[in-house]
């Protein structure tokens, strides 16, 4: 487990060190956002000394230098545009963000579980046709389209919901539904493969055939057995679901994570991008850690190594 742990946290370090190397310099082709923060009126010596009080001035990779020391101080800087701690920031709009995505992974897993289980159990069901419609309706419908739907219908043609902003549980509804409907294809479709892999096998037909009856055999053995691809997936789209939030929360006036990156974006705002996508990182490779923790929970046959015993 120490070996284990020590490995992937070592793995953690470089992949987080590769992303903030690379944001740092993409953002860098975009331009000089001094531009933006001088009035129009000001001569080349203002921008100058707006410059350098921002440290652009100085070589490139001596920014680059700098920034990782205030990266391995645990320090993110402060915004260009705001003149706050990038800090701040992201713990203004992270609740948000995590609203959002608690409410879209209870939509994704609440219904794509539960939906993958009777499309493999009653595959050959007329009920299961119209499920899996709906299941590849869902995988085919980006998230700013069918927010755009749900707003028509349920805020403007029927006024049951507020169409943006924040608030009550009402204003979570239609966004969690917008993010959480195509993870919830995907749930569905992973779930449905791996009980039909678990009902092809020796030890389910020998159990069928002694009586023992489909729900006790699918809660004993069949959840457990056919869990693995469903954690993986789990910590994919739970990283998924962060990232699909940008989308989301335009539509919907989401004051979250996604809607300051894209503000910040815009506004060339290099620490508070850099920040949030540090952050995005982290998560992501948490996640992966968690399901590889989670494997050898789940099945003791499986060894933190990858190999099984």
């Amino acid at each position: 487990m120490r070996r284990f742990l020590l490995r992937r946290i070592g793995q953690v370090i470089g992949t987080v060190f590769g992303v903030v190397t690379l944001i740092f310099f993409l953002q860098r082709l975009t331009g000089d956002p001094t531009y933006l923060l001088v009035p129009e009126t000001a001569t080349q010596a203002d921008i100058d000394a707006m410059r350098a009080a921002l440290g652009f001035d100085r070589p490139l990779f001596i920014q680059y230098l700098a920034f990782l020391k205030q990266i391995a101080s645990f320090d993110l800087g402060r915004s260009v545009i705001q003149n706050v701690p990038v800090w701040d920031i992201i713990a203004s709009r992270l609740p948000y963000t995590l609203q959002l995505a608690g409410g879209a992974l209870l939509v994704a897993c609440g219904l794509g579980i539960p939906i993958g289980v009777l499309l493999a159990l009653y595959r050959d069901h007329p009920a299961s046709r119209l499920l899996a419609s709906v299941v590849l309706a869902a995988q085919s419908m980006p998230t700013f389209w069918s927010g755009i739907i749900l707003i028509m219908i349920f805020a403007v043609t029927l006024g049951w919901l507020p169409p943006s902003s924040t608030g009550g549980i009402e204003h979570l509804i239609m966004p969690s539904l917008a993010l959480g409907l195509l993870s919830m294809a995907t749930f569905a479709r992973i779930t449905r493969t791996a009980l039909l892999d678990e009902l092809s096998k020796d030890y389910v037909r020998t159990a069928r055939s002694r009586g023992v009856p489909m729900g006790l055999l699918l809660r004993r053995h069949l959840a457990r057995n056919a869990s693995i691809p469903v954690i993986t997936v789990a910590a994919l789209e739970i990283s998924n679901l962060l990232a699909g939030a940008v989308i989301v929360e335009t539509v919907f006036a989401w004051p979250g994570l996604g809607q300051v990156t894209v503000q910040s974006i815009l506004a060339r705002d290099f620490l508070v991008v850099q920040g949030i996508v540090i952050l995005g990182a982290f998560v992501t490779v948490a996640l992966n850690l968690a399901a590889d923790l989670l494997y050898s929970a789940v099945d003791p046959r499986i060894r933190l190594d990858g190999s099984r015993r």
